[in-house]
């Protein structure tokens, strides 16, 4: 096996006659680098960016949810203990969530009201660094007789208020009258405001004390459900089915995979499309292998008949054009590599892309670069060179030697 790799790692350094030969060559390996390139940066790009997403979606709700199909339940301060002991959960925070109508002195709008117990949310880290003007504490306050009221800062934005204004907020679903359920008002003072970073629950989510959630909807001591975080995002199957098993029906359980399994699925598939379609700059490069070694084998005719002739075997002289294709993918995937993971670390270290906020809630371009996107890169940049070299390698090898040198 030496012997082929000999010679064909002499062609591919040789000066040959037609020196447009080289020239496809370095594109060949210009092709494989560029597409390894692209295809690391673009994944990363793209991993960073569902990192991200997925810190924000799952730092602002929680990771496991305990409802029932029967609507609000009471007992819910037992239930969430016995939960809270089981291990790998973080924190419980019983709540009630409505649809509402928001009015200030300038708009009004629709929103999604969250009663919750103020203390439970302060175990929650993510909630500690959320509040940007108040605090958690505020919602169990009075404040120049109103309750308070923490709302996000996009929404706080469009509908023209600040900390220490007040808002009505409006419950379709009411209180049940003599002349049936009636809407309820009831005016709060905003005592906060947070910033989670996903611009659009900044935009529509408010949050009020769980006694005045069950004030404003007519409900008795009951909640809607138990919201639960883990300590390990990844552990959530098995501790939905713990919860499961010791609260079945009428009460159900999701984990924030199945709460959110269509928009992952996705940015999953988003991502494995990207990873097609950019493997086809790859494809280029080994067409330019197939190219390359076309023309040598046809350059090298005389010297494959004499191989041939010195009791070479068919099986050798493919070896030999195999070998030398492969040297240019093996080049072209490893310098993609190197170069593409030298400009993730550069977009992550130096070079900062400003994003706009408002939309993507980010401030640079996030870079995150995963182990197994860059094992897969370089199998399916070696594959798809080796799979170029088989055809003219093949053909080289079915050429007859004295057919070769009948002219010579």
């Amino acid at each position: 096996m030496f012997f082929e790799f000999f010679i064909g790692l002499r062609y591919l350094k040789a000066k040959r006659k037609q020196a447009f030969i080289s020239v496809i060559t370095i594109i060949s390996v210009l092709g494989v680098m560029l597409g390894v390139m692209a295809l690391i940066i673009v994944l990363s790009v793209m991993n960073g960016f569902h990192d991200d997403l997925k810190s924000k979606i799952l730092g602002v709700n929680a990771h496991i949810q305990l409802r029932n199909f029967d609507g609000p339940f009471p007992d819910y301060e037992a239930i969430s203990s016995s939960i809270g002991h089981i291990d790998g959960v973080v924190a419980t925070i019983p709540y009630i969530t409505s649809q509402v109508l928001i009015k200030s002195h300038r708009n009004a709008g629709g929103s999604l009201l969250l009663g919750i117990d103020a203390e439970k949310v302060g175990k929650v880290e993510i909630f500690g660094d959320m509040v940007k003007q108040g605090s958690w504490s505020s919602l169990n306050e009075i404040h120049d007789g109103l309750p308070g009221v923490i709302m996000g800062s996009e929404l706080s934005k469009q509908m023209g208020v600040e900390p220490g204004n007040v808002v009505e907020v409006i419950s379709p679903q009411g209180r049940l009258t003599p002349l049936g359920r009636m809407e309820y008002r009831r005016k709060f003072k905003v005592t906060g405001l947070f910033l989670s970073g996903y611009p659009e629950y900044d935009l529509s989510n408010v949050y009020i004390s769980l006694k005045e959630a069950r004030d404003l909807m007519g409900m008795d001591d009951e909640v809607y459900g138990i919201q639960i975080w883990i300590r390990d995002i990844y552990d959530s199957e098995s501790i939905t089915d713990i919860i499961r098993e010791k609260w079945p029906y009428p009460f159900y359980t999701r984990d924030w995979k199945a709460i959110y399994r269509p928009f992952w699925s996705a940015l999953e598939l988003e991502k494995k499309a990207m990873f097609i379609i950019l493997t086809m700059i790859v494809l280029v490069g080994a067409l330019s292998i197939i190219s390359t070694l076309v023309m040598v084998v046809m350059e090298k005719t005389k010297d494959i008949a004499i191989l041939r002739a010195m009791g070479a075997t068919s099986k050798s002289i493919m070896s030999i054009f195999m070998f030398q294709g492969l040297i240019v993918g093996v080049v072209g995937t490893i310098a993609g590599l190197l170069s593409g993971l030298g400009a993730c670390y550069l977009l992550e270290k130096y070079i900062h892309i400003d994003m706009p906020t408002d939309f993507y809630g980010l401030m640079t371009l996030p870079v995150k670069v995963e182990t197994i996107d860059v094992v897969m890169i370089t199998i399916a940049g070696l594959v798809i060179s080796f799979l170029a070299t088989i055809y003219p390698s093949w053909r080289a090898s079915r050429l007859s030697p004295v057919e070769a040198l009948r002219y010579e």
